[in-house]
């Protein structure tokens, strides 16, 4: 299994206990520290600084590749390119899941990253411009989440069998199931 943008290494965490080999790969040196600290001594769990739309892996070598907390946004970068590359390294017969956030979390996530704003690990947020779905901060970041109808337009460019599933009134995650043939 493998996780893009693992971070901090909370749901690497959460998933050791369930795969056979775990590897997350996160752009951050300093997060990937901090996710040696909770799975390090795990010896089927491996980090890699690595960039998402460039994985240093070889054609179909994870059964599962997982990108969630809105990584589809996070990453800004063309979303199209970072399930490419997803389904490029996810073998015959599994899966790739991406989540993002469902409308009804709205409140919350505005929360989330006013909180974030305040401790200077996001620029400053223009309300002018945020809404919708979409945060923008003044230091040109934005964050956006994706509805179903967004998230099938994104699956369907691809030779995947797609689903929506929704997870405690909080996210919607897209479940592509990679084609055996």
């Amino acid at each position: 299994m493998l996780e893009l943008g693992c971070g901090y290494g909370r749901v690497l965490e959460a998933l050791a206990w369930k795969a056979k080999m775990l590897v997350g790969i996160d752009t951050s040196r300093s997060s990937l520290m901090l996710a040696k600290q909770k799975v390090g001594t795990l010896s089927h769990c491996h980090l890699f600084q690595m960039d998402g739309l460039a994985l240093a892996f070889r054609n179909q070598s994870f059964d599962d590749v997982i990108c969630i907390q809105n990584g589809i946004s996070a990453f800004q970068v063309d979303p199209r390119d970072l399930v490419r590359e997803s389904i490029r390294v996810t073998k015959k017969g599994g899966r790739v899941l991406f989540s993002t956030y469902s409308s009804n979390f709205w409140a919350d996530r505005m929360e989330w990253f006013k909180l974030q704003a305040d401790e200077g690990l996001i620029g400053e947020i223009d309300w002018d411009a945020t809404g919708d779905g979409m945060i923008v901060c003044k230091d040109g970041f934005r964050a956006t989440a994706y509805g179903p109808p967004e998230l099938l337009a994104l699956a369907s460019q691809f030779d995947v069998k797609a689903e929506i599933k929704e997870v405690n009134g909080s996210s919607l995650f897209l479940e592509m199931r990679i084609g055996k043939s």
